[in-house]
Parts: structure tokens; sequence; C-alpha cells
């Protein structure tokens, strides 16, 4: 079975198909999900859930730079936390970042290979444009290791990663 998140990518690619020519490209929105109006869809992942900007107790900023790393490239987070991580593009080229497990990230960055200008848009990714920043608010209500990366084609095969480490409340 897909996971909904790849179906939800796979019908946006099925539907944009034929409109390709002018259909926007994964790349080319401005300023991360600072232009994102559309409702905030809450959808329990295995590494949390999105939050709404006002519940935000601490943020986190995420340089992201054309050596393709991460700066921090790990992150402690308290489960029950909600985090504002704030990616800020010091790059000349487009960098995102993607929050997951090692298996949705890895089998998503394939899929960015074959498909590099998909339209994707979900609360625990942003898109930012260089000298740019986007916002993730998102709640870390499970314990656990995940991750986050650039799943720009190439970017995440250059080592642009980084790990989130949730640990439980009672530790």
């Amino acid at each position: 079975m897909i996971p909904t998140q790849h179906r939800r990518q796979l019908l946006t690619l099925a539907l944009l198909s034929p409109l390709a020519p002018w259909a926007q490209a994964h790349g080319s929105r401005p300023h991360g999900h600072q232009g994102h109006h559309a409702p905030l869809v809450k959808e329990q992942k295995p590494w949390g859930i999105a939050a709404e900007p006002r519940e935000a107790r601490r943020t986190i900023e995420i340089l992201m730079t054309d050596d393709m790393r991460f700066s921090p490239a790990h992150i402690d987070v308290r489960e029950g936390e909600t985090l504002r991580l704030r990616a800020v593009n010091r790059g000349q080229v487009m960098h995102e970042i993607v929050i997951g497990t090692r298996q949705e990230l890895e089998e998503h960055a394939e899929m960015m290979k074959k498909h590099p200008n998909m339209e994707h848009d979900e609360p625990y990714m942003a898109h930012v444009e260089p000298g740019q920043r986007g916002d993730i608010v998102w709640t870390f209500n499970r314990p656990g290791d995940f991750e986050f990366a650039c799943l720009i084609p190439g970017h995440f095969e250059a080592g642009m990663r980084g790990t989130i480490r949730v640990r439980p409340r009672n530790s």
C-alpha cells in the first residue's frame, strides 16, 4: 500500500501532467511556506503533527548552504514540544527541508529524482529560495529518532541531511 503522502503526490503529478508547461515547478515558490494560506492539514505522522504558529514554544534556526549541509545537523526535542523550525537559505540555489523517517525520506528522494518538477506542499516541509527563509511549525508528539533532509535531486545524495531525537516526556 502506498503511504497517504505519496498517494497525494502521485495524484497531484497525474493531474498536473497535462498542464506541465504552465504548472508551477517544485522549486518555484517564493519564501518557502510564508505565502502558504491554505488551511493547515493536521495529519498524525510517526514523527508528530502540524501545529499552528502561535503554538510554537521555541524556534530553532537551521541554516542551509550550498555545501549541502544543515547547521545544526542534529536537534534534540522533548516529546510533546512544539517547535518552529526556521530554515534559512544562505546559498545561491533553492533548498528545502523535509521532516520524516529515514525510509520515507529515502523513498521521497527517489521519487524526486524521477519527477524533479513535482509539485508538493505539506506542513512538514519548506521550500526556500536563495536568501529567504521558511518555517515549519511541528509538534513532536512521538518519541524516537527522525530525520530532516533536502530532497532536491542531488542534495540528499550529497549528504544534506540531519537528525531529530525526540526524547520521551518522562526521561
